[in-house]
Formats: structure tokens, C-alpha cells, sequence
């Protein structure tokens, strides 16, 4: 019963998923959890996996000038030209499995 003295017509479970999440979904949940935060390096293939399983390959131009993490990002992701998302993203997962269990 709620305050109103009424039964609910519906009780939600908290702290329930209801809706299903794909293996990258959840990766990309977990990765935010991680209680070390990678090396610059993982950072960098993290980004490219995630990019690559969910945009494809590359687009666009190459930042220039002095954006030097905006380069490193779009030379990451360019490594990865060809590749399936469906290939990135098993790798992402695999790699935030790896991360987790380092913790």
C-alpha cells in the first residue's frame, strides 16, 4: 500500500534492469566503475574499440595544429580501419573484463 492507503496497481523492482543490455553496453557502464584509471595507452585503445564498434571506421579529418590528444584519438581509431564493430566490440569487452579483474 502507498501513503494514500491504495494498493498499487503495479510494484517496480529497484535495482533491477528491465531492459536487457548488449555485452558493449555493459562494458561501457563498467568501464566508468573501474576503481584505477588506465594508462594513457588503454585509455587510447578504449576509446578506438568503442569508436570502432560503434561509429565504424574513421571519419573525417585529422586535428592538427596543437590538438595532440585529438590527433592520438583519431590515430587510434584509424589503426582499427577495417575491422568489424562487431570484432571492436568484443575486444572493448574483453579489455574492460581485463581491466576489472586487475581492479
Amino acid at each position: 500500500m502507498d501513503q494514500s492507503g491504495r494498493k498499487p496497481l503495479l510494484k517496480l523492482w529497484t535495482g533491477y534492469n528491465l531492459f536487457m543490455t548488449t555485452p558493449f553496453e555493459q562494458a561501457q557502464q563498467d568501464v566508468q566503475t573501474l576503481t584505477r584509471k588506465p594508462g594513457n595507452d588503454v585509455l587510447l585503445k578504449l576509446y578506438a574499440l568503442f569508436k570502432q564498434g560503434s561509429a565504424g571506421d574513421v571519419s573525417g579529418k585529422r586535428p592538427g595544429g596543437f590538438d595532440f590528444v585529438g590527433g592520438a584519438k583519431y590515430d587510434a581509431w584509424a589503426e582499427l580501419q577495417g575491422t568489424p564493430a562487431e570484432q571492436a566490440q568484443a575486444q572493448y569487452v574483453a579489455l574492460v573484463q581485463e581491466l576489472k579483474a586487475r581492479g
